[in-house]
């Protein structure tokens, strides 16, 4: 069925995606069969329905080599390629000198708003810039903000802490460079989903000068433990736990450094210092639990953060925004959430604290 899917053109496949999510409910869940409830937690009828048109195409995160898998993610994100109706302008740009990123600035945006550092998801080994255009462009039209997005070594040809180093040296340069950016120097958010969220709350935790916000979507933070989530949701919500052992395994093979903070920042020793925090989780996600963990060490140490289990949706959410529906209105919340926590926060005093804190 893959080899099929393969042959018929991105556009094509994407067309009669939209096309099945454009039916009335009563005729969607007839397609999508009955309710999947878990855990106490229904399933979106929007979730139930991507999950069956990607067991139809045969599509997995991980193949038989890394290669193929990030061929295997970028066709996936032509399917479900969207734009926001603002126009946002693009700009390609290194970062500390060998790291490239992508400046989007929605038009109409005034000079000195606040900058998002965004790291992409894709297990630190698949997904680059280009899977997670559509998403960039979302933050930066919904949230009022220009977005940096990074685009990092992957593994296993770079393995960690490849990865780690080079988020925090383009966020450096960002913090640097915010001005000439276009950007508020005193208003700098980090931000990403998956590993992507990994990075940020390493940036978060490491960088000398501390963000001001942080926006995590079910991001990875703990590589050393098995939760109940892992279990749960092992398979057949989009990522998998043989995923996740499959990345991991590329990203860190060294079992003995996955517990460095580095690598999982939930084992960081002090987490007093991190940024405000909004953090969203998706209900059926194995890293569900440990994203979760996360918040609640922050609240225990005594930082702003906001936790939200959006308990009917699946890992990847925001890259499926352009379906609509759930989809939309979870991402919708997290570029508000980034927005006003920008704006509430006291950023000439955050930059006057020093930092690495991990």
């Amino acid at each position: 069925m893959a080899q099929l899917a393969e042959m018929v053109p991105p556009s094509v496949a994407g067309a009669v995606l939209r096309a099945v999510f454009a039916l009335p409910d009563p005729v969607r869940r007839l397609i999508a069969g009955r309710p999947v409830v878990r855990d106490g937690q229904r399933l979106a009828l929007d979730a139930q329905l991507l999950l069956l048109m990607t067991r139809l195409e045969g599509a997995s995160l991980t193949a038989s080599t890394p290669a193929e898998a990030r061929q295997g993610l970028a066709r996936g994100q032509q399917y479900i390629n969207r734009l926001p109706d603002r126009p946002v302008r693009t700009r390609d740009l290194t970062a500390a000198e060998t790291v490239p990123a992508r400046l989007y600035e929605p038009k109409g945006l005034a000079e000195g708003s606040p900058l998002l550092v965004f790291f992409h998801g894709g297990g630190w080994v698949i997904g680059d810039i280009g899977t997670h255009d559509s998403v960039c462009r979302y933050l930066a039209v919904n949230a009022e903000v220009r977005v940096l997005s990074v685009d990092y070594r992957l593994a296993p040809e770079h393995p960690f802490p490849a990865a780690p180093d080079d988020a925090l040296a383009a966020y450096a340069w960002a913090v640097e460079n915010a001005a000439a950016l276009g950007a508020d120097p005193g208003a700098i958010a980090v931000g990403g989903d998956s590993a992507g969220g990994n990075l940020a709350a390493v940036t978060g935790l490491f960088a000398e000068r501390r963000p001001d916000f942080a926006l995590l979507f079910y991001p990875a933070t703990d590589m050393s433990v098995r939760r109940r989530s892992r279990e749960l949701f092992a398979e057949g919500f989009y990522l998998t736990d043989a995923d996740m052992v499959w990345f991991s395994d590329h990203y860190c093979p060294d079992v003995a450094r996955r517990t460095d903070p580095k690598v999982s920042p939930l084992l960081a020793g002090d987490l007093s210092r991190f940024p405000a925090t909004y953090l969203v989780t998706a209900g059926f996600d194995p890293l569900r639990d440990e994203g979760e963990a996360f918040a609640k060490r922050l609240e225990e140490a005594g930082v702003p953060v906001a936790l939200r289990r959006q308990e009917d949706l699946i890992h990847g959410f925001a890259n499926m925004w352009a379906l609509s529906g759930r989809f939309q209105e979870a991402i919708a919340e997290a570029a508000g959430a980034l927005r006003t926590g920008l704006r509430l926060s006291d950023a000439s005093a955050r930059a006057s604290r020093p930092g690495p804190v991990g």
